[in-house]
C-alpha cells in the first residue's frame, strides 16, 4: 500500500482515501506507540490516564474524522479534551499549555475542501519523527488488550481554550498596532475566528474576508493560495497591509498598500533584520530551504546574517533549528518557525511579528521588504519522466553549464517529485527571459535524459 505519512502527516480524499474506520486504527496505533515508547506522562491524566488534545479545521469531513479519532483514543484509554476549531499551531501550543501527552489536527492544510489529513504532536508539540511514524503504521490493525469499565478514556469539550492560545500570542510582542488597518483573508478555515480576534486585541483596525467557513468553501478562491481578492480588498480600501492564512493557518503570506506580494522569504527577511537589529537573532543565523529565493540569500549576506539550507520541508527547517539552538526559519511558502514563541510554523504568530515591526518602525511594509530583490524563479515540473534518473551524467553537466553562465546572480536546482514520477527544474536569473530560456533548455534535456 506504500507509506500512508507523507511530509505532513496521513492525507488524502475523505471518506475514500481517508476513512473513518482509517482514522480510528491511526489513532489506536498512535495511542499505543506512543505510550510503548514513554511518550506518555500517566501522572497528567485522571485516574493515571493519559490525556490527548484534539482540533480540527472546518471541512465538513472533519466532524465525522474527529468522532472517529476521538472514539479510537478514548477506547485505547486516552483521555481527550476537544478544542473544536482551531488552528495547527493552536492545537501544538495547547499540547504543551494544557500538559497534554499528545496532540491531533484534523486538517488538509491548503488543500480543497473534499481533502483532509490527521497529524499527531507529541508531548511538547512537535511533530513526530519518521521512526514513530513508521512504527504507528507497522502496528495498525494490531491484537490489544481493550480498557473497560473505569479505564477507558474520557471526553470533554474544552472550546474555550482559545482564548488562552489569543493571549499567548499577544504576550509574544511588545507594543500594539494602533493605527495600523489590516484587512485579513482567513481562507474560510481554521483561524477565521481566532485570527481577527488576535488582531483586534493587538489594536489594529481589521476588515476580513474568508471567515465564513461552511465546510465545504475553505481555500476555494481565497487564502494563501489564491491572494487576489486580497490584494484587490487592500488596494481598493487603502489598507497598510493584507494577510491571508491557508486552510489550518500554519503559515502566512502577506500584500503591501500598493497590492504586491510579500511572500514567505521576505517576510523572513523582515524579521530576520529587524531581530539582528535587536541582537534578539540567535547565533546570527537564519534557516531555510533550497527553495528560498537567491535574493534572499544575498540580502542576508549583505545583512551579515547567515543562513543554512535544509531539503524541502518545514520539518527539516525545524530539526535544523533544534540542532543548532536557531530561532528563526521558514519556508518560501509562508511557513515561518520563531522557536521562541511556538514548536511549529504559526501564520497568526508570523503575522503579528510583522505587523509589529511595520508599527514599530513606522515603515510600509513594501519598504521594509525592499530589503530584499526577488530574483525571477521559473520552475517547471517535467512529468511522466524516471525521477530516479535526476542525477543523470548529461543532466549534471547542462545543469552545470547553465549555472557557468549564469555566475553568481544565478542558480539552478532539479530535484525528483517524492511522490510522483516528475522531475522539478528551478532556475533563477537575473532577468524572467534568461531564467525561462534556461529552465526550458534543462527541461528539454530532462526529457531525453530522464526516460
Amino acid at each position: 500500500m506504500g507509506r500512508l505519512f507523507g511530509t505532513d502527516g496521513v492525507r488524502g480524499v475523505a471518506g475514500r482515501d481517508l476513512t473513518a474506520e482509517l482514522a480510528m486504527d491511526l489513532s489506536v496505533a498512535a495511542a499505543h506507540a506512543l505510550g510503548d515508547a514513554g511518550a506518555f506522562n500517566a501522572s497528567v491524566g485522571r485516574r493515571g490516564r493519559p490525556v490527548a488534545v484534539v482540533g480540527r479545521d472546518p471541512r465538513a469531513s472533519g466532524e465525522f474524522l474527529e468522532a472517529a479519532v476521538v472514539a479510537g483514543l478514548a477506547s485505547s484509554g486516552v483521555d481527550v479534551l476537544r478544542l473544536g476549531v482551531l488552528p495547527t499551531p493552536a492545537v501544538a501550543y495547547l499540547t504543551t499549555a494544557l500538559g497534554a501527552d499528545m496532540g491531533v489536527m484534523i486538517s488538509a492544510s491548503h488543500n480543497p475542501a473534499p481533502d483532509n489529513g490527521i497529524k499527531f504532536l507529541t508531548r511538547g508539540g512537535y511533530k513526530l519523527p519518521d521512526a514513530v511514524e513508521n512504527e504507528i503504521e507497522e502496528r495498525l490493525g494490531e491484537k490489544w488488550d481493550r480498557p473497560v469499565g473505569s479505564d477507558v478514556g474520557r471526553v470533554r469539550e474544552a472550546y474555550g481554550e482559545a482564548d488562552r492560545y489569543v493571549s499567548h500570542l499577544l504576550s509574544t510582542v511588545s507594543g500594539r498596532l494602533d493605527g495600523l488597518n489590516i484587512v485579513l483573508d482567513c481562507a474560510h478555515g481554521a483561524a477565521h475566528m481566532v485570527a481577527p480576534e488576535a488582531l483586534r486585541r493587538a489594536g489594529a483596525t481589521v476588515e476580513t474576508i474568508g471567515t465564513r467557513p461552511d465546510g465545504l468553501n475553505i481555500n476555494a478562491g481565497c487564502g494563501s493560495t489564491h491572494l487576489d481578492k486580497l490584494q484587490q480588498v487592500v488596494v481598493s480600501r487603502g489598507a497598510d497591509v493584507g494577510i491571508a492564512y491557508d486552510g489550518d493557518a500554519d503559515r502566512c503570506l502577506a500584500v503591501s498598500h500598493t497590492g504586491e506580494v510579500v511572500d514567505g522569504d521576505q517576510i523572513m527577511a523582515v524579521l530576520a533584520t529587524s531581530m539582528h537589529a535587536e541582537g534578539k537573532l540567535v547565533g546570527d543565523t537564519v534557516v531555510a530551504t533550497v527553495m528560498s529565493n537567491l535574493g534572499f540569500k544575498i540580502a542576508m549576506r549583505n545583512a551579515g546574517i547567515d543562513v543554512i539550507e535544509t531539503a524541502v520541508g518545514d520539518r527539516y527547517v525545524l530539526e535544523a533549528m533544534r540542532a543548532g539552538g536557531y530561532n528563526l526559519g521558514g519556508e518560501q511558502s509562508g511557513h515561518v518557525l520563531l522557536l521562541d514563541h511556538a514548536t511549529t510554523g504559526d501564520g497568526l504568530l508570523t503575522s503579528l511579528h510583522l505587523l509589529s515591526v511595520v508599527a514599530r518602525t513606522g515603515r510600509p511594509l513594501a519598504e521594509l521588504a525592499s530589503v530584499m530583490t526577488r530574483l525571477p524563479q521559473i520552475l517547471v515540473n517535467v512529468k511522466d519522466v524516471d525521477r530516479a534518473k535526476a542525477s543523470a551524467p548529461e543532466l549534471s553537466a547542462a545543469a552545470a553549464a547553465v549555472e557557468l553562465e549564469l555566475g553568481e546572480n544565478g542558480r539552478v536546482l532539479i530535484r525528483p517529485s517524492g511522490t510522483e514520477p516528475m522531475i522539478r527544474v528551478m532556475v533563477e536569473a537575473s532577468s524572467a527571459e534568461q531564467a525561462e530560456r534556461m529552465a526550458g533548455h534543462l527541461a528539454d534535456v530532462v526529457r531525453t535524459a530522464c526516460v
